[in-house]
């Protein structure tokens, strides 16, 4: 089931004012607008704008043009977009999950669950009513796939119903292109072919679309990978909405503050409250957002991420206080409140800091913090293992924000050297075998004559990223004369066939 909120930017200013529709400023043209680098643009229209021939993507000099007295309010695509994912989630009374569809609309599953409502009729009635005690303006339709369900809410007209026994081919052949979900350019291309209906595509060829649109990757982009979606014989991925319960904790102050020492306090107070919920529910928190509400309306926002999930009150107080030295106070802040908008499972353990330390490593993840906080993510970065064999591939460097990768599998390795060289240097190998132990070898100018050796520890080719002539790895680990201790490899096998004698290398130190 699709549902289309077709006036969904003014039904909810016009909610958040308090207003029915027709009443008060509802009652005279009004638009929603939003700045561009040409001037302002006009987001969505009420029902009196619209009679006054102002129109959504309308610059607004060229509305006042037609409408004068129109009047206009910010536009606000964030607000939009979480009212959505609100009626998105109550949306799930008519099915067991539901889907957005950006930026007006909601998907719904009701496969095999009609009857429960007494049949689709009453199902999308029921839709109506409910939509409607509620003073929003919503369009309804069923159809066996969700194209056809989207194409039947925005251009279906009175038909609201699509049964799955019906030819969806014949059945919306009737329909306009737009009904396929697809760029404004692209249907340009369409109409300009004289393609203006669905009944239109049908009658084409394949080959000669796919040739027009080969180099359109996006399913908004292709017109047949869409109409194959609204015909059925494509699959359609869609994304449920998982509600989260982000813990939440706020003062609101009896009277307002002004002075960074009591900010400070009540953060303190606010990361002591946070920390007993996360308790509560075996969490730490990843990234908190603090809102700061000040009593000219004006909401001031700071947000923060960990390098890992952490309950400590004192951390996360000392990381915010850099990001309050540039808030405003104003005449005074009235409510001050922080939230956990990611969490990951933390265990309780025993509040033992050294021992918390070496254990979980917290205090290189408060560093981390620290770090991040004061120089930007940008200037900070953490090597994190990479499964390959190949010792200079075996870590990589990534943000300390991002998640650690999935573990591959561990992989288990002989004794590597505590120090790697940037990069293997070449050397020359004297009085050794074809493949024989190393005797002595010239490294940097000077001779070291080779005492003990323990080896080899063969590497392969990664076949999958190298190419097919790569030549293997023998790994030793040698001393020589002095106690010094190294680690080569010989390049190849003289019996290989994929070049010459074999090079040695030396890439490792040990102690």
């Amino acid at each position: 089931m699709a549902i289309w909120l077709a006036r969904l930017s003014v039904d909810r200013w016009r909610l958040s004012e308090n207003l029915k529709p027709g009443e008060g400023a509802d009652a005279a043209p009004l638009a929603l607008i939003a700045e561009t680098a040409h001037g302002p643009r006009i987001e969505a229209v009420n029902a009196a704008g619209a009679e006054a021939d102002a129109r959504a993507s309308m610059m607004l000099a060229d509305a006042r043009t037609l409408c004068p007295q129109i009047q206009v309010r910010p536009a606000d695509p964030a607000g939009d977009l979480a009212f959505l994912e609100k009626i998105a989630l109550w949306a799930r009374r008519w099915g067991p999950w539901s889907a957005l569809d950006p930026p007006d609309g909601v998907l719904v599953d009701v496969s095999a669950v009609s009857h429960l409502f007494g049949g689709e009729q009453r199902l999308l009635a029921d839709v109506r009513a409910r939509f409607a005690a509620r003073d929003l303006t919503a369009r309804a339709a069923i159809a066996p796939t969700a194209g056809a369900a989207w194409a039947l809410a925005h251009y279906g007209g009175d038909r609201t119903i699509l049964g799955s026994e019906e030819n969806p081919a014949d059945r919306l052949a009737g329909l306009p292109v737009e009904s396929l979900r697809l760029d404004t350019d692209v249907l340009t291309v369409l109409r300009r072919l004289g393609l203006k209906q669905l009944g239109d595509l049908t009658g084409v060829n394949r080959d000669a679309l796919q040739r027009r649109f080969r180099n359109r990757k996006s399913p908004a982009a292709s017109p047949l990978l869409r109409m194959d979606q609204l015909l059925g014989h494509l699959p359609e991925p869609l994304l449920p909405v998982i509600p989260q319960d982000m813990p939440l904790v706020q003062r609101r102050l009896m009277e307002p503050i002004r002075h960074r020492d009591l900010l400070d306090q009540v953060l303190a107070d606010l990361a002591g409250d946070m920390i007993r919920v996360l308790e509560g529910r075996g969490q730490g928190a990843r990234r908190l957002e603090l809102g700061l509400w000040r009593v000219d309306g004006e909401v001031l926002v700071r947000s923060l991420e960990l390098a890992a999930a952490t309950r400590d009150a004192g951390h996360i107080c000392r990381l915010f206080a850099s990001r309050l030295d540039d808030v405003e106070a104003g005449f005074g802040i009235e409510t001050v409140r922080l939230r956990v908008s990611w969490s990951e499972p933390l265990a309780l353990e025993q509040s033992d800091i050294e021992a918390s330390a070496e254990a979980h490593g917290t205090s290189l993840a408060a560093c981390i913090d620290r770090l991040t906080v004061r120089l930007g993510q940008r200037a900070v970065s953490r090597p994190v293992p990479f499964a390959s064999h190949l010792p200079e591939r075996a870590q990589r460097w990534q943000s300390p924000l991002e998640a650690e990768p999935v573990s591959q599998g561990e992989l288990a390795f002989h004794a590597r050297p505590l120090k790697l060289l940037d990069r293997a240097e070449k050397i020359a190998v004297l009085y050794a075998s074809p493949d024989g132990y190393p005797r002595s070898f010239r490294w940097r100018g000077n001779v070291r004559e080779v005492v003990r050796v323990e080896g080899p520890e063969r590497v392969a080719p990664e076949w999958w990223r190298q190419r097919s002539t790569t030549r293997l790895r023998d790994y030793y680990r040698i001393e020589d004369a002095e106690g010094q201790r190294y680690w080569i490899y010989r390049h190849g096998l003289a019996t290989d066939g994929r070049g010459g004698m074999p090079d040695w290398y030396l890439q490792g130190l040990y102690g």
